[in-house]
């Protein structure tokens, strides 16, 4: 297995940002959107760069007949993201007392990203999972946003601990996501971005793209 880079990795926060300048668009449009984060988020989940939305319908033409990308989350803002980070880690911190505040840095960057670089804050990061023509949701393994701990690990997109229909059924959303550039962060079968820090130290770039933006009016 090849090395699992971890958004709390230094080489992640020492790329640089170039901002583009794109804006957050809203996807409902043109995707399928479910709105289970709709309360966290209060819409703002329905965002996305303009450049990564691009990619996503790319990759929807990419799809087997009859299957369609089912859109989840995309922007999230940078108050939400630490939230987020801080509860998990707060999670952690009582299960683990013994870590120290490094490892426990570390281990909640497996699920989620801390703040100072999370692609979702930048609009470049994009939770979703593959439906059916009627909406229903293909079996991927697990449900999304299943961490490390109650998963046994089977949030990780390579891992064993799944079914045969599962691994295919992952395999032909990251084919499909792969062919327009994205990446994948192997820990979320579910997370795929472009633009950001972590897709630019995975596939080279000199820089991001996309770096932490708040939402127009919000």
């Amino acid at each position: 297995m090849s090395e699992i880079i971890l958004m709390s990795d230094a080489r992640v926060a020492a790329v640089p940002v170039e901002e583009s300048g794109e804006p957050l668009v809203d996807v409902r449009a043109h995707l399928r959107v479910d709105d289970r984060k709709h309360e966290d988020s209060l819409g703002a989940e329905v965002h996305l760069r303009q450049g990564v939305l691009d990619r996503l319908l790319r990759a929807q033409a990419l799809l087997p007949d009859g299957l369609r990308l089912l859109f989840v989350e995309g922007y999230r803002p940078p108050a939400l993201q630490r939230h987020y980070f801080e509860k998990y880690a707060g999670a952690l911190r009582a299960a683990h007392p013994h870590w120290s505040a490094d490892r426990i840095h570390t281990a909640a960057s497996r699920y989620v990203s801390p703040p100072e670089i999370a692609p979702h804050s930048a609009g470049a990061a994009v939770d979703l999972t593959l439906a059916d023509a009627d909406g229903r949701e293909l079996d991927l393994g697990t449900a999304m946003n299943a961490n490390p701990e109650e998963s046994d690990g089977a949030c990780y997109t390579g891992a064993g601990n799944i079914t045969e229909e599962a691994t295919a059924n992952r395999a032909v959303l990251g084919a499909a996501l792969s062919a327009v550039d994205l990446v994948n962060y192997p820990t979320e079968w579910w997370h795929w971005s472009y633009g950001d820090r972590y897709w630019a130290l995975q596939t080279g770039a000199p820089a991001a793209l996309y770096g932490a933006k708040e939402l127009d009016g919000r």
